[in-house]
């Protein structure tokens, strides 16, 4: 199946401006302006990125309003082998929206970096070291790592890589942050991770600010 289109607003430097991207990652139920919503606080300490945030391509089942890259089993009871396939489709999507905005703003794998959220984080720790090309960087929030057994032998790339998590997060368990990270630093990646005190599913102000000092760290610009 060839990759379904994703949609997404820009906030950011002007068009033709940029030497940087970000492109936010969105968690399950969710949709694209949920985080785009972060590019006004990190835009003006940030003054030379693009910032795009797509809707992932399927509707929702467990929230009509919202989207998800692919079902969730314990979720919505979808079978696992539903789930697997979905993951797959989603990631060649995910990949395709990355190319074309890339080739839009005229910038190389180098300039990039991707910030997930919760299912977004489950998508850009799964795609981004399978991409040839390495990213600048990858900021996960609230997530955990999908596949971790194979990470280390399908790994094509190591970005460095920002891990963040509530430990009061009653959605995806604050131990997916050190089972994620322990994968990476197996498998050779540049890995940071911290644990905010008493943050639930959500990304706080001390997160927000480090990812800002991590972004700014290896983005060009």
């Amino acid at each position: 199946m060839p990759p379904r289109p994703l949609t997404s607003d820009r906030k950011g430097a002007p068009k033709g401006a940029a030497k940087s991207l970000v492109i936010f990652v969105h968690g399950y139920g969710a949709n694209g302006a949920d985080l785009l919503g972060l590019a006004d606080p990190l835009a003006p300490h940030m003054p030379d990125t693009a910032f795009y945030a797509p809707d992932a391509p399927e509707k929702c089942q467990g929230n009509p309003f919202g989207f998800q890259w692919f079902p969730i089993p314990w979720l919505d009871g979808s079978p696992e082998e539903v789930a697997l396939a979905g993951q797959v489709q989603a990631s060649e999507d995910l990949n395709a929206f990355i190319d074309q905005v890339l080739e839009a703003e005229g910038l190389s794998s180098d300039a990039l970096a991707l910030v997930g959220f919760s299912q977004g984080t489950m998508m850009s720790l799964h795609i981004a070291p399978r991409r040839g090309q390495p990213i600048a960087a990858l900021v996960g929030f609230s997530g955990r790592m999908l596949q971790p057994e194979t990470l280390e032998a399908e790994a094509l790339s190591k970005p460095p890589v920002l891990l963040i998590h509530g430990d009061a997060d009653p959605m995806v368990p604050v131990q997916s942050l050190p089972e994620a990270a322990d994968a990476l630093v197996k498998a050779g990646f540049e890995t940071y991770a911290h644990v905010c005190k008493g943050v639930g599913h959500s990304i706080d102000n001390e997160g927000l600010s480090l990812a800002l000092g991590f972004l700014k760290d290896k983005l060009p610009g």
